[in-house]
Formats: structure tokens, C-alpha cells, sequence
């Protein structure tokens, strides 16, 4: 079964039956894989979730496939996507107690108690434990239909998922969105966690996020984490999760371990 035809497996659309309802029968015209990239938990100091990322079959960056992602396939690829990130994960062995994190389009979901039970047949299909899900919605994505985004938010909240908003600082609208509604993580976007240590600035925008997301009860990834100095910057101020490319580069098809050795305290 190729990971961009899972529709047409019999097996899967017997299975779970609302997979072709979901992704409207549009076959996609490109296969792609998943690579796994671990977000680590500093305090509990073991992997807390692993990122879904998109690749080509050979392991092609996600950029060959998404720019394959016009508006008339982007609900199909978004049903795909998260079926094939449940399939791998299940057949690779997610630590216990990780959650699997997966990027979801907003603006390619209609309803999403409709939308959402392909997610939960390919859950139940793999055997995997649905409230170990977390969705990332980009904060850029949402700025289109506010109200739209909060109503994914809040049914995926109902459902049990865990929710979160990727690329926090990147746009100008994360503020306006957490005054609607609040996710139950956010992810500080890599341009103000990169070179952190150095920048007054930046310690002064993410301290302020940190004690807003404390008052909210909302936990912190810090993302695109390169440097040791930035880590322990951003571990001195409370930051608990953390990701890039210093504890461990994204794994084609793999779930790769962290590298304790660079955040050691040596």
C-alpha cells in the first residue's frame, strides 16, 4: 500500500469507512512518507511527543510535496496525512506515553466532527490511543476564518485531542487568537528561540510569553533549538519542551533518539 493511495486499499476502505467520505475521493497525484522528529520533555527528561513531517518516498524534503498541494487536492492530502502519520508511527513503535503530532491543515476542514472520524477509524484500525494525538495548526493558517479556527479547537479539545499552535510569534495574530480561545500548547516560533542567549530582545518577548502562557495553563515547545546556550537560556525560564535540530534531526521512516549528550550540563 503506498502511503498517497490509501483510499484505494480495500482493506482500509472496508476498515474504516468514512476514509473516502473524508477525503472526497480525490485520488492524489504523488505518494509521500512521514519523518519523525522528537520534542523532548526536559523536566520528566524523556521524548514527550514525535512530529509528523512530510517527505518524498526516497525521503525528499517536505517542500517537494506541499508545493504538490493545490486547493482542489488539500482536503484529500489532509485526510492522508494524518492516516499515514498513525500507520507509520504504529508500525515504527512509539515510545510509551508519547504523543504522535500531526500538522493539520485549518483551512481545508469543513466540519470537524465530520472531518475528524477518519483520524479516529485509523486510530482504532492501528490500535493506537486517540487522546495521544496532538494537531498543529500554524498561526498564519488561521488568520483567514477566526471564528472557524476556534470551532477546531474546541471540537478537537471535546474529542480529546491535544491542540497546538505552531509558529506562535511568527505572524501578528497570536495574540487576537489566544484572546478567543486557547490551545493546550503553544510553539514558540524558531526565530525568536534561535540566538535567544544573545538577544535581549528576544529574552524580553519570550519571558513575556512564558508568564502569559503560565497564567493560561498552556505548556511552551520551544522549536528549531541549534545551540546548547539557547537551551539552557530557555530551560532557565521555564521552558519545558523542546525541539530542533540539537537533540535530534528529523528521522526518515525512523523514530530517532535524543542526543542527551548535547544538552548535558557539561
Amino acid at each position: 500500500m503506498t502511503e498517497a493511495n490509501f483510499t484505494r486499499d480495500p482493506e482500509i476502505i472496508k476498515t474504516v469507512p468514512n476514509v473516502d467520505i473524508c477525503a472526497c475521493q480525490v485520488p492524489l497525484p504523488f505518494e509521500f512518507s512521514m519523518a519523525f522528529q522528537p520534542i523532548w520533555d526536559h523536566k520528566l527528561q524523556r521524548v514527550f511527543a514525535y512530529e509528523a513531517l512530510a517527505r518524498g518516498v526516497n525521503g525528499e524534503g517536505a517542500g517537494t510535496i506541499l508545493s504538490q498541494v493545490t486547493q482542489k487536492i488539500k482536503y484529500a492530502f489532509d485526510q492522508a496525512s494524518r492516516v499515514t502519520a498513525i500507520r507509520l508511527a504504529t508500525e515504527l513503535g512509539m515510545p510509551d506515553g508519547a504523543y504522535l503530532s500531526i500538522n493539520f491543515l485549518p483551512n481545508a476542514i469543513y466540519d470537524p466532527e465530520t472531518c475528524i472520524r477518519a483520524t479516529l477509524d485509523a486510530a482504532r484500525l492501528y490500535d493506537f490511543p486517540h487522546n495521544r494525538i496532538m494537531f498543529e495548526m500554524t498561526e498564519h493558517e488561521s488568520m483567514g476564518d477566526t471564528s472557524h479556527f476556534k470551532t477546531i479547537i474546541e471540537a478537537y479539545q471535546r474529542l480529546g485531542f491535544t491542540t497546538a499552535i505552531d509558529d506562535f510569534g511568527e505572524g501578528y495574530s497570536g495574540l487576537n487568537l489566544l484572546s478567543n480561545f486557547q490551545p493546550d500548547i503553544i510553539k514558540i516560533d524558531m526565530h525568536l528561540v534561535q540566538g535567544i542567549a544573545r538577544d535581549p530582545v528576544k529574552r524580553a518577548i519570550v519571558r513575556g510569553i512564558t508568564v502569559m502562557a503560565l497564567d493560561l495553563g498552556i505548556d511552551l515547545v520551544a522549536e528549531g533549538v541549534e545551540r546548547k546556550e539557547d537551551f539552557r537560556e530557555l530551560a532557565d525560564m521555564g521552558v519545558r519542551y523542546f525541539q530542533g535540530y540539537l537533540l535530534a534531526r528529523p528521522g526518515f521512516q525512523a523514530m530517532p533518539e535524543v542526543d542527551l549528550s548535547a544538552i548535558s550540563s557539561g
